[in-house]
């Protein structure tokens, strides 16, 4: 029986040169790079970051075929450096090969750092040129010795215009109103692949009646959220949720919540650093912050989902509406920076105890005053080392929120003190 081969509408579809791809005109306009890297006739090694979907693999081959180079993929999940290495010999060794090889590695990021090394020597020679793809941050996962052998290029999420424009592309007809049509757009997010899958899930659906928004779900999937709590977007969402507390900007404070849950996120995760945001962003100026947080996390380790989520959100508006202060926070870090610097120094003989006679002939106790006995129940003595001297000044409150009550009584004590022998 004869059999035919399958092939993913993605893949039928796939632009034929680079004029004809969606998407990424800052690098494929007429002044783009990769435009002016062609004009050159010189190939050169490049790294395409930059989201699932949004023509890494196409502009890879798009590219290679302007230069009319040998063009050879890999992947990074199946394929290891030794088959690699193997290919390149045997490519160069190959009598019929005059054109100049292209290497495209899908998924670069999941080389190790010596399967990465072992790569630099056919692109320091000009044996190959190389292209590696990935959605991971190159800082963070690619050697720099490797990275500054490369261009790194950043590719766009494609927009929704570019998706319209996939979509006119599509001639068979859409058996979907005009408003499924703009939600269709919608869940593919940016995503080209997606949005194809989708249209060839709809090859199934009737033509009559037409889908309507509310049956879309019924036929197609809304493309999974871009978050991987192990990856540089957990890292970004939780720095854009703390930012937008401390800017006490409680409607985008909500969205990076929220966005974070939907992208599979931990609740306890979120709940530890809220709290951490209100000691850190809030501390004294609303001293309450940092206990309606933990009863906020708390409430969602005794509720769970969907209910405690609802906790938790109640403590990020609060959060972002809170007076502001990090005098609690920067107090704290100047304390650890003297505390590391005089680890040698001991307290004060003064406030020692003094528990046997030995220890009372080396002065321990001598002089101590019981504050409680003291007018204004206030001795005003020392309690720093004397080896340090001057005394130091950790804790500066702000005049926000309760910290203008704190910044009262430190003034009222530091004022006794001056007036009160050491």
């Amino acid at each position: 029986m004869h059999m035919t081969t399958h092939i993913p509408l993605a893949e039928r579809l796939r632009p034929q040169s680079i004029k004809e791809m969606v998407g990424q005109g800052h690098l494929i306009s007429e002044h783009g790079w990769i435009t002016r890297t062609i004009a050159s006739g010189r190939p050169l090694s490049i790294l395409l970051f930059g989201p699932p979907g949004c023509g890494k693999t196409t502009l890879a081959r798009l590219y290679a075929k302007a230069f009319e180079a040998e063009f050879i993929t890999f992947s990074a999940v199946l394929h290891g450096t030794v088959e690699l290495k193997k290919t390149i010999l045997e490519s160069k060794k190959n009598p019929l090969f005059q054109r100049h090889l292209i290497i495209f590695i899908d998924e670069i990021h999941r080389f190790n750092k010596a399967q990465q090394d072992a790569l630099l020597p056919f692109v320091e020679d000009g044996t190959i040129t190389l292209i590696g793809a990935t959605t991971e941050n190159p800082s963070f996962s690619l050697n720099n010795a490797l990275l500054s052998r490369m261009r790194t290029l950043v590719l766009n999420p494609l927009t929704t215009e570019d998706l319209q424009t996939l979509l006119s592309r599509y001639e068979t007809p859409l058996p979907l109103t005009e408003k499924a049509k703009e939600i269709l757009l919608e869940m593919a997010q940016g995503d080209a692949r997606h949005l194809l899958n989708m249209l060839e899930n709809l090859t199934q659906a009737p033509q009559d009646p037409l889908i309507d928004a509310d049956k879309l779900g019924d036929w197609v999937q809304r493309r999974p959220a871009l978050y991987d709590k192990a990856d540089e977007g957990h890292y970004n969402l939780i720095s854009a949720l703390h930012k937008a507390i401390r800017g006490s900007d409680p409607d985008a404070a909500l969205y990076w919540f929220t966005r974070m849950l939907e992208g599979g996120e931990t609740p306890q995760f979120i709940g530890r650093r809220l709290v951490r945001m209100a000691s850190e962003d809030i501390g004294l100026a609303d001293p309450d912050a940092l206990s309606i947080t933990l009863n906020a996390w708390s409430a969602y380790d005794q509720l769970g989902s969907p209910e405690g989520e609802l906790a938790l959100a109640q403590a990020v508006l609060y959060l972002a509406l809170a007076p502001k202060s990090n005098a609690s926070y920067i107090a704290y870090k100047k304390s650890v920076e003297l505390a590391k610097r005089t680890t040698q120094y001991n307290p004060p003989k003064t406030i020692l105890n003094a528990p046997t006679n030995f220890m009372k002939g080396l002065g321990y106790g001598k002089g101590y005053k019981y504050d409680h006995d003291e007018e204004h129940g206030f001795s005003g003595q020392n309690y720093f080392p004397e080896e340090l001297g001057m005394r130091p000044s950790f804790y500066k409150p702000v005049e926000r929120g309760f910290e203008r009550e704190m910044k009262k009584r430190l003034h009222y004590f530091t004022n006794l003190r001056t007036k009160k022998p050491s």
